[in-house]
């Protein structure tokens, strides 16, 4: 099995077939409509990029991820979260907020589960960062959704809010300062 990662392009036609079976993830990734909130319009608005691994044999989306910028800010998160953060930060450069990336969606076909796609697209995304640093991020963000909060938590996120009972995503980072040693 040949797996590939290319960057989404809009305009370039047809993305493979993807089921991960949650429909805003694959309405996101498969959408076309501009009126609807999707990669491809994300992409034409400069508000996120989006990355697919592709199967070329079986001619199929193994996995996608998309990413923007975010920050870390002192007011929307946990007060004892956010002075633990804190103290990883010399006192000269500390501030309200943090630079961040956040993945804004981050999806593995069900035909593909059990492969470790998912870490590996986080471990690319971490590494990525690290290497071809082009401006300051310190963390990597995610809203995730809560049946996604114990994937996060094994690939080091740990939550920056404890989140509402009516709350669908939960407000996690990654330090990505720990990487770098």
């Amino acid at each position: 099995m040949a797996i590939t990662l290319k960057k989404f392009e809009p305009n370039s036609g047809q993305v493979m077939p993807f089921d991960c079976r949650v429909d805003l993830l694959n309405d996101f990734l498969l959408e076309e409509d501009d009126k609807i909130p999707n990669a491809r319009h994300h992409a034409l608005e400069l508000l996120a990029e989006t990355y697919l691994f592709e199967d070329d044999a079986a001619k199929k989306t193994v996995a996608y991820f998309s990413l923007l910028n975010d920050k870390v800010d002192r007011d929307l998160s946990d007060r004892t979260v956010w002075n633990r953060l804190s103290r990883e930060i010399p006192n000269a450069k500390r501030r309200r907020s943090y630079p961040a990336v956040k993945i804004g969606r981050l999806a593995v076909s069900k035909d593909y589960e059990g492969q470790s796609f998912g870490r590996i697209s986080l471990n690319y995304i971490k590494q990525t960062l690290l290497e071809n640093r082009i401006s300051g991020c310190r963390f990597l963000t995610v809203d995730a959704l809560k049946e996604a909060v114990g994937f996060y938590q094994k690939n080091g996120f740990q939550m920056l809010a404890t989140p509402e009972t009516s709350d669908e995503t939960v407000l996690m980072f990654f330090d990505l300062k720990k990487l770098k040693v």
